[in-house]
């Protein structure tokens, strides 16, 4: 075997060697490193498939550049002050630490100055409801917590602390919540399913002193309004007289229904697996009724496509493959259409364009990507700035009204209604609009 027939396998199977190391060399045997390039995790695996076809190769071990990103974990604790003498450590910790305590013990508020409260967040999971892979439990949750609290880092400097609870009870996840609830500024729960995520979320938001985000609802719900906002600019249309059907009436779906309603949208059809939610409606889950009694004004009865002709948007946080390219025609002119199922949308993009003048989606391989990542940084910024006890409405709208304005009107279009995550400014905007949004919900200086 010549070393030469490990890159003829690769160039075989469809890949390309990007770097090649000898890691260790006997008279019998030749260790080599091989660094190739793929498109993906399937074409990785027929990669690998193609190097063990070679007589007198074996593969020992293969890694991916993700994995790698991952061993250890994505994020780490680091000290703010080096230990260098005896003198360093007792300021840190004791005999000095003791003057901090006291000092909390006479003004409590004084946690927030002297401890990392005033710039933490307690990310915290059950592990129900992570991405699309379903109820996969705390540790498989964990590598998402992480992710999450290495992006709170990077896009507004703070510290967050994945939480992932070996518990699906909603009065444990409360109380251990509320029992770790002192040593942060905020709580941000994630992909815990509904409906028990609406109990936990309000019972928290009464119970505590903190702002309480779910951002499967509040995040989703945030960045839906701003890029909606934006794509009614594009097609010359109106929030309060666009005509919209929202499929979806979990978790995003109710918490997407309820900013639009407080931002101004008057005619909103939601739709579930089991047609259009309306008051009367055979069955109707508890949980839909407040949906039921704050929707759908005409009383439309029916299925999803027997909602959709003449409307204006389309808003789907559900499932895959429910509308098709008829159903976008027989919406109103210049329709606009969100299908923000992750992976597979309600209807695929390309589709969607042969009738639509707008289209988003929630993926980063089409334009118009309707990411989270836009909302919850600056959010919990401008919460944290300004020693919010809670939040409310006026925050999110206020949120979703700086990301819109993060685009110019020069950049507005029908492909660019949404800022990246990247922008240099939107993390910092949101920030201040939160800021002045949470004028009311503030503990003092």
């Amino acid at each position: 075997m010549a070393v030469s027939d490990l890159t003829a396998a690769v160039e075989r199977a469809g890949g390309q060697v990007t770097a090649l190391d000898v890691s260790s060399s006997t008279p019998e045997t030749l260790q080599v490193d091989l660094t190739v390039s793929s498109s993906g995790p399937e074409h990785a695996d027929r990669l690998v498939a193609s190097l063990r076809e070679i007589e007198h190769v074996e593969v020992v071990k293969v890694s991916d550049r993700t994995f790698l990103m991952h061993l250890g974990g994505v994020i780490e604790t680091r000290s703010k002050h080096p230990l260098r003498n005896r003198d360093d450590l007792s300021m840190v910790y004791t005999p000095g630490v003791a003057r901090i305590c006291q000092a909390i013990v006479d003004d409590p508020e004084d946690a927030r100055r002297l401890t990392i409260k005033r710039n933490s967040v307690a990310v915290v999971t059950d592990g129900s409801a992570v991405l699309g892979l379903g109820n996969i439990g705390p540790k498989a949750a964990l590598p998402v917590m992480e992710g999450k609290a290495a992006l709170f880092k990077a896009f507004a400097d703070i510290d967050a602390w994945p939480l992932c609870l070996d518990t699906q009870d909603v009065e444990q996840i409360i109380e251990t919540v509320a029992a770790v609830a002192p040593g942060f500024a905020g709580i941000n729960l994630e992909d815990i399913s509904a409906p028990r995520c609406f109990e936990i979320e309000q019972r928290l938001r009464d119970r505590l002193d903190i702002p309480v985000f779910h951002d499967d609802q509040h995040g989703t719900a945030v960045v839906v309004l701003a890029a909606l906002r934006n794509a009614l600019r594009v097609v010359g249309k109106t929030l309060p007289t666009a005509r919209i059907v929202l499929v979806g009436a979990g978790a995003a779906g109710t918490a997407v229904l309820k900013v639009l309603l407080h931002a101004g949208a008057r005619e909103v059809l939601v739709c579930d697996v089991e047609g259009v939610v309306h008051v009367g409606r055979p069955g109707l889950h508890e949980s839909l009724v407040w949906t039921a009694e704050n929707t759908n004004r005409a009383g439309v009865t029916g299925s999803l496509r027997a909602a959709l002709p003449g409307a204006d948007v389309f808003i789907g946080v559900s499932a895959p493959g429910l509308i098709d390219a008829d159903d976008v025609q027989a919406m109103a002119d210049d329709a606009i259409v969100f299908a923000l199922a992750n992976p597979d949308p309600e209807i695929e993009p390309s589709v969607a364009r042969r009738h639509a003048a707008v289209v988003a989606t929630g993926r980063s391989d089409h334009p118009n990507q309707i990411n989270n990542v836009l909302a919850f940084p600056g959010i919990f910024r401008g919460l944290l700035d300004a020693r919010s006890r809670g939040i409310g409405m006026d925050v999110l709208t206020a949120a979703a009204d700086a990301i819109a304005d993060s685009v110019s009107a020069d950049e507005l279009g029908p492909n660019y209604i949404i800022p990246s995550v990247f922008h240099a400014e939107v993390h910092h905007k949101v920030a201040a609009a939160v800021h002045e949004a949470s004028a009311s919900t503030r503990v003092r200086p």
